[in-house]
C-alpha cells in the first residue's frame, strides 16, 4: 500500500476514491477487494462499467504489489473482466436499438492478449466484430449492415468513451481484414472467405490466440471452426518461419530507437521482449500445431510448456524465456500503474525510472536495468536463432528508407518511397508468396540503385503494374532474383522484361528472355 501511494498517481487517487475499497483488501485481501468492485453500481450501464474497472485496477494492482496475485492470476482477473464489461456493453447496444432482443446474429472474438487472457493493465483490446444478417436483431427498416455497424459502434463507446467516471477499455479493431477498407462489423460469410483465400501468413499468428469473448458464442465458434485449416495447416508449414521473422525484422527496423535495453527501452518491441518471446513460440507453433494438437495452447506460457512437453523445444530455453516473459510483463505492468498509461517504455528521464523501479520494490533505475539485462539478453539469443539476416536488405522504416533512396541515387525518393512500400503492403497479388517476397527484397536494392542510375526512366512505373498484376507475375521475381542482384545482372535480364512486359501481359504472351 505504501509503494502504491507514493510511487503511482493513478493509484494513490483511486485509493482515496475507493477508500472502502482499500479496506477489504487490508482487512481480507485481494480477491475480497476484487469481488467487491465487481457488483459496484451506478445509475447509468457506462457509469457503472468505469466505476468497477477502476476498482478491479485498484483491487488487482494492489495485490500484485504485495505479492498476493502472480502474474497469470493478475492477468485472468483483468481479461475476465474485460468479457463481462465487453458482453454488457454489446447487449446494451443491441437493446438500444432494438429492446428486449436477445443478442443473437452477432459476436465478438477476442485477439491478442484478450485473446489468451493476459490482458495489461492500460492497453488496447483487440477485436473482431462479426454478425449474420439473416439472424441479428435489427428495426423493420434498418439495413442488416448498417445495423450492425450501428450496434459496433455503440459498444465501442461504451467501452472507451473517456467520461468524468473514466474509461473501460480502449478498443482495437485493427487486426480485421483490410480495416483501411472494411466496415468495423463484418459479415461471417465474407470474413471466413477472406481468410480461406486471401489473408496474409501473419493473420495466422493472429488466430493463435483467438477466442470468443462475447455475442453470439455458437456463431462465434462457427467462424474459429471454420478458419482452422487457414490457422492449423496439417503439412509441417516451414515456408512461415520466413513470413513471422520479416514481422519482427520489420518491427525491429521500425522501433530502432527502443531496441537496446536502457532508459527508453520498448519493453514490448524492443530486443529480447516481449514480442520477441511471444514470436519464439508463434513459430514453433505454426509449424507444428497442425499436426501436435498439444501445442495449440493461446497463452504465451502454456504454450512454452506445451512446447517443451512435446519436445519441441528444450527445458532449458523453455524455462529462460518464460522467466524473462513474467519479468517483462510485470515490468511493464509497473509502468502502466504509474499514471494508468498505455506505454510498454522504460522512462528516459532518470528520475522517472527510478519511480518505476521503486513501485517494483528496488531502489533505483539501474538496478531495474540490471536485473532485466540477463533476461533481456537471453530472449535475444533465442530469437536471433530465427531473426532473419538482413544485411544488404532495405529498410521497412519509412524514414529510414527515404534515406536510404537517397544513398541509391535518388535525389527526389518521395515517389520511389511510396512504390516500395506499395510493393510491402500485401495488396499485390504477385508478392504474397514468401519465396516471392523474398527474392523481391534480395533483389531491391540494385533494382533501385540502377533505375535511380536513369538508364530506365519509366522503369519504376513499369514495375508497378507488374508486381500487381497476378501471381504469373510473381514468378518473374523468384525466377530472376540471383541474376539481378548484380547490376550487370539487371541490364542483361531485367530490362528487356521491363520494357515488354506491358504489351507481352496485355496481349497474353509469355515474355521470353532467352
Amino acid at each position: 500500500m505504501r509503494r502504491a501511494r507514493e510511487f503511482s498517481p493513478f493509484l494513490r487517487e483511486a485509493a482515496a476514491s475507493l477508500s472502502g475499497l482499500v479496506d477489504q483488501f487490508l482487512e481480507k485481501g485481494s480477491t475480497a477487494a476484487i469481488d467487491a468492485a465487481l457488483v459496484a453500481s451506478a445509475p447509468t450501464v457506462d457509469a457503472e462499467l468505469r466505476r468497477r474497472r477502476l476498482g478491479v485496477a485498484l483491487a488487482v494492482a494492489l495485490g500484485d504489489l504485495a505479492g498476493e496475485l502472480g502474474f497469470e492470476e493478475a492477468t485472468r482477473y483483468l481479461s475476465d473482466f474485460a468479457d463481462v464489461a465487453i458482453e454488457r456493453s454489446l447487449a446494451t447496444a443491441l437493446t438500444e436499438r432494438v429492446p428486449d432482443a436477445e443478442v443473437r446474429g452477432i459476436t465478438v472474438l477476442a485477439l491478442g492478449k484478450l485473446g489468451s487472457r493476459e490482458l495489461n493493465y492500460s492497453s488496447d483490446v483487440d477485436l473482431l466484430l462479426l454478425f449474420d444478417p439473416e439472424a441479428m436483431p435489427r428495426r423493420e427498416r434498418d439495413d442488416p449492415s448498417e445495423a450492425a455497424v450501428r450496434v459496433g459502434r455503440r459498444m465501442i463507446e461504451l467501452l472507451q468513451k473517456r467520461t468524468a467516471d473514466g474509461y473501460v477499455e480502449r478498443v482495437d479493431l485493427r487486426l480485421r481484414p483490410s480495416p483501411e477498407v472494411t466496415p468495423i462489423v463484418l459479415p461471417i460469410n465474407a470474413a471466413i472467405s477472406h481468410y480461406e483465400s486471401s489473408a496474409l501468413p501473419w493473420e495466422r499468428a493472429a488466430f493463435i490466440r483467438a477466442r470468443v469473448c462475447a455475442g453470439d458464442r455458437p456463431l462465434g465458434e462457427h467462424f474459429l471452426k471454420s478458419i482452422q485449416p487457414f490457422v492449423w495447416r496439417r503439412s509441417l508449414d516451414f515456408g512461415v518461419i520466413e513470413e513471422v521473422r520479416e514481422i519482427s525484422a520489420r518491427i525491429r527496423d521500425h522501433f530502432a530507437q527502443g531496441a537496446k535495453l536502457g532508459p527508453g527501452y520498448d519493453l514490448k518491441r524492443g530486443r529480447g521482449g516481449i514480442r520477441e518471446v511471444e514470436f519464439f513460440a508463434q513459430i514453433q507453433q505454426m509449424i507444428h500445431g497442425g499436426r501436435d494438437l498439444s501445442v495449440r495452447a493461446s497463452a504465451t506460457l502454456d504454450a512454452l510448456d506445451a512446447l517443451q512437453a512435446a519436445g519441441r523445444i528444450s527445458e532449458e530455453d523453455a524455462s529462460a524465456l518464460s522467466e524473462a516473459y513474467v519479468l517483462l510483463r510485470t515490468i511493464e505492468h509497473r509502468a502502466q500503474m504509474v499514471d494508468d498509461a498505455q506505454t510498454h517504455l522504460l522512462p528516459l528521464d532518470g528520475e522517472a525510472l527510478d519511480n518505476v523501479a521503486k513501485l517494483h520494490g528496488l531502489s533505483t533505475g539501474e538496478e531495474l536495468i540490471e536485473l532485466l539485462q540477463p533476461h533481456v539478453d537471453r530472449a535475444e539469443q533465442l530469437f536471433n536463432s530465427l531473426a532473419p539476416d538482413r544485411e544488404g536488405r532495405l529498410s521497412n522504416d519509412g524514414d529510414i528508407l527515404i534515406d536510404e533512396l537517397r544513398s541509391l541515387g535518388f535525389n527526389e525518393p518521395e515517389m520511389p518511397l511510396r512504390r516500395v512500400m506499395d510493393w510491402r503492403s500485401g495488396r499485390a497479388r504477385s508478392l504474397r508468396s514468401p519465396a516471392a517476397r523474398t527474392a523481391f527484397e534480395a533483389m531491391l536494392p540494385a533494382l533501385l540503385r540502377e533505375i535511380a542510375s536513369g538508364q530506365t526512366r519509366t522503369a519504376l512505373s513499369t514495375a508497378w503494374p507488374i508486381s500487381s498484376t497476378g501471381y504469373r507475375a510473381g514468378s518473374i521475381f523468384t525466377g530472376f532474383s540471383k541474376p539481378v542482384r548484380s547490376l550487370r545482372g539487371i541490364s542483361r535480364w531485367f530490362w528487356p522484361m521491363l520494357r515488354h512486359w506491358p504489351t507481352c501481359w496485355r496481349d497474353g504472351r509469355t515474355c521470353s528472355m532467352a
